[in-house]
């Protein structure tokens, strides 16, 4: 008989990464997470991975993840997460986004912490990738990019219009390579941005024309 739940311990649903189907997925994506984390050396980022991370040596960064009901690594803390807004160049969700209400309180916290400009990467499961037969009944779920890039609009970024696929499609293996479009892949990457608030511009006064003859007093 397994175990109880502890506090403090992984989400089950999350466990399947420390699998062999998982960790090659896991594998498939380090690349791609550490062009993300490198793309603005200048500001801080974000990393929240399903498993306790390896963290990037010299980045400026915080690489968490889930623990019961909140997140642990260089902090442990919970939601909203206990970060300055407008702080972070980039952030980077890894299979984490649907633990909570469809991601929607994670891509608010998302787009609290980005600085105008900067930039959210997501990595979710492809549910029409043939690789979903290794997790299903593992309690994890997944959308279409689509629904995602739904969720982000409503959360206030502005998402790239096509996603790239990631991963194998069915042997638990590695695969690098990256595709336009989901695809078969085993998952697939959404990136958003968070656009700078336009300035309202200032409506000018509507200059009557006067009568030939009439006063303005």
């Amino acid at each position: 008989m397994p175990l109880p739940l502890r506090t403090g311990q992984p989400a089950p649903a999350i466990l399947w990464f420390a699998s062999t189907p998982g960790r090659a997925l896991l594998q498939s994506e380090q690349s791609a997470v550490e062009r993300a984390l490198a793309e603005r050396p200048a500001q801080p980022w974000l990393w929240l991975a399903p498993l306790p991370p390896l963290r990037p040596a010299g980045r400026r960064g915080l690489a968490l993840s889930p623990c019961g009901d909140g997140w642990r690594g260089e902090v442990s803390c919970s939601l909203p997460l206990p970060l300055p807004s407008e702080a972070f160049g980039t952030v980077v969700v890894q299979h984490v986004a649907a633990l909570d209400d469809g991601g929607r309180a994670l891509l608010e916290e998302a787009a609290r912490i980005l600085v105008p400009g900067g930039r959210l990467v997501m990595f979710l499961l492809n549910p029409l990738s043939p690789y979903r037969w290794h997790w299903l009944g593992h309690g994890l779920r997944a959308s279409e990019p689509l629904v995602w890039r739904r969720r982000l609009r409503a959360a206030g970024l502005q998402p790239d219009a096509v996603s790239d696929g990631i991963g194998p499609r069915w042997r638990t293996e590695g695969d690098l390579r990256e595709q336009s479009g989901a695809g078969f892949r085993a998952a697939y990457l959404v990136r958003a941005e968070k656009r700078a608030m336009p300035l309202t511009p200032v409506r000018q006064a509507r200059v009557l024309a006067m009568p030939q003859g009439a006063s303005a007093a």
